[in-house]
């Protein structure tokens, strides 16, 4: 099963939902997720945010961040993922922003990734990852490390819940 088919089956069975923010993935998360066949269920849609302005005004990135770190800086990753989720109508937000290259962007190198996942109690986490490659390794490597990071925290929500349901045994 892959990564995408693994993540749209736990929010199937949660009953919840999922919107995506993307950068430097442009659109690669929403492509591999409705690959999967039923996929509609539980995405709701995405917003591929490749300006910076868009990260502003679209997803409600603070603007004072991003003139002050510039796109690629894992709160404005956070903050994609927590606007994604608010704008859609979402259970959880995810977003990847990035350098995927040829050249640095805002003093950062190429391979500097920020993927974020958000959730519906709050939860909030980010992931740095330095990767390898060219610019189509580093875009499908980012792709991966979102799915994975989301998988987990689904996993990890879950289990939260269970031991809340269950007085803490």
């Amino acid at each position: 099963m892959t990564a995408a088919a693994r993540v749209l089956q736990q929010l199937v069975r949660r009953g919840e939902t999922l919107a995506v923010a993307e950068s430097l993935t442009g659109g690669l998360v929403a492509a591999e997720l409705t690959s999967v066949p039923g996929a509609s269920r539980s995405f709701r849609g995405s917003v591929t945010a490749y300006a910076t302005s868009l990260k502003r005004d679209v997803l409600a990135v603070d603007g004072v961040l991003l003139a002050a770190r510039g796109a690629v800086d894992p709160e404005v990753a956070r903050q994609m993922a927590t606007g994604v989720r608010r704008i859609l109508g979402a259970d959880w937000g995810v977003a990847t922003t990035g350098v995927a290259g040829p050249d640095e962007q805002d003093g950062k190198p190429v391979g500097t990734v920020y993927v974020a996942v958000a959730g519906p109690d709050g939860s909030e986490k980010v992931a740095a990852l330095r990767l390898n490659g060219d610019r189509a390794d580093i875009r499908r490597e980012s792709v991966r490390s979102l799915l994975e990071l989301l998988s987990g925290e689904l996993d990890d929500n879950a289990s939260a819940q269970d031991t809340e349901q269950n007085g803490g045994n």
